[in-house]
């Protein structure tokens, strides 16, 4: 009961710290250039997630009232999936566009429609797998995802890994990489300044590299 209180406990936090930044691009009118808006995408995705897992302390009782919370966890353990998703794809899609501005030299702002349509239509689909396979269910106090019991315990760990952990560790290694060697290239063009034809060229990636190094820690 500790932990998942103190795990709630993390999510609100996340939850105001989310709203925090979403209020502060807003307010600053950062939204005008892609690259923030991409940015805030992430940290509104983020804020739901949030907001799912702070919302899970409803099913603290669950094994009290099983019936009554069934399907209500059922539609909780799809939202927290397809939430996890729709962070990640965004996380991925900032990475992928901060990569191909600052190393490739490539303005992919009209990509934009596509970033949201896979971010928040592809999560559909994959947090659909386990209503197909009656995999979701309360897996802890308060928690409910994926569920693990004596008779499915094999598969479910399968499903489980194979639906998140497994896609996640390598997409967000592999974005990692990335963003070091965008900061890399960026950090050595404008090291390396007069290598250029004008002196204005440097410093055109040295205000980029200023505006793109915030933006990479959102990955």
């Amino acid at each position: 009961w500790t932990g998942s209180y103190s795990s709630t406990s993390l999510s609100g936090i996340s939850c105001l710290l989310c709203l925090l930044a979403a209020i502060l691009v807003f307010s600053l009118k950062l939204y005008a250039k892609i690259v923030y808006r991409l940015a805030l995408y992430q940290v509104l995705s983020s804020l739901g997630f949030a907001m799912v897992e702070t919302l899970g302390i409803i099913f603290l009782n669950y094994r009290q009232s099983s019936v009554v919370y069934g399907d209500l966890c059922i539609a909780f353990g799809w939202l927290n999936l397809y939430s996890r998703w729709v962070k990640l794809f965004f996380t991925l899609w900032v990475t992928f566009h901060l990569f191909c501005f600052g190393a490739l030299q490539k303005n992919l702002k009209k990509m934009e429609p596509v970033y949201i349509a896979t971010s928040t239509l592809l999560p559909v689909l994959i947090a659909c797998v386990p209503l197909i396979t009656h995999s979701y269910g309360l897996v802890s106090v308060g928690a409910c995802y994926i569920h693990i019991d004596n008779d499915t315990q094999y598969i479910a760990v399968i499903e489980g890994f194979a639906l998140w952990d497994g896609p996640a560790m390598v997409l967000l290694s592999i974005a990692a990489v990335a963003m070091v060697v965008m900061v890399m290239k960026m950090s050595h063009r404008v090291c390396w300044r007069w290598r250029y034809e004008t002196l204005t060229t440097g410093d055109q990636y040295w205000k980029a590299l200023k505006q793109l190094l915030p933006l990479a820690a959102f990955p």
